[in-house]
């Protein structure tokens, strides 16, 4: 685990890309429970905790998530997060609630903390969140946020050529 001050964790997050190539080796379950200990640490409007991840690893699962999307890349396990639409902090003017962001937030911890124990990972967008619901028959109260590819690089795998061309700090933030 990473153990340090902020350039460490720079570092990590420079490091980290999205994987979309995995040679199917099965992530221990020691780094998956750490994995899933950062995403139970992760906070929430309110601390509602409205978030849920169902672990697909078995190979009827899997075909599930070949059914929902073509980006599994290999990948030996998938996470899929959603979370409780009647469980959500609604904002002031009522226009937004939680439940998105709460859910990326846990998001952000499983990708980071995946790469700080040297499992690859890939947020899968590319997917229909009601086929996801209805082909994992979850919920009514459920909302689909993402997929998350778990597992180790294949050989040659790496980020895309443009992954470390970044906007300047200046062009992305401003001081008001």
């Amino acid at each position: 685990m990473i153990k340090g001050g902020v350039m460490d964790f720079i570092e990590l997050a420079g490091e980290r890309f999205s994987c979309k190539s995995y040679d199917g080796r099965k992530v221990p379950e020691d780094k998956l429970g750490l994995i899933l200990e950062a995403a139970r640490l992760a906070p929430t409007a309110k601390n509602l905790q409205n978030y849920l991840i169902y672990i697909a690893e078995s190979e009827e699962a899997l075909n599930k998530v070949d059914e929902v999307t073509p980006c599994r890349y290999g990948a030996s396990t998938v996470l899929i997060l959603t979370y409780d639409e009647s469980k959500v902090f609604t904002y002031p003017g009522g226009k937004y609630d939680s439940g998105f962001e709460d859910t990326a937030i846990v998001a952000s911890h499983i990708i980071l903390a995946a790469q700080s124990v040297g499992v690859d990972s890939c947020w899968i967008n590319n997917i229909d969140p009601d086929e996801v619901k209805k082909v994992f028959n979850l919920s009514d109260d459920e909302v689909v946020v993402c997929l998350i590819d778990l597992g180790f690089r294949a050989e040659g795998a790496g980020p895309l050529a443009n992954h470390h061309k970044r906007r300047s700090v200046d062009e992305i933030g401003r001081y008001i």
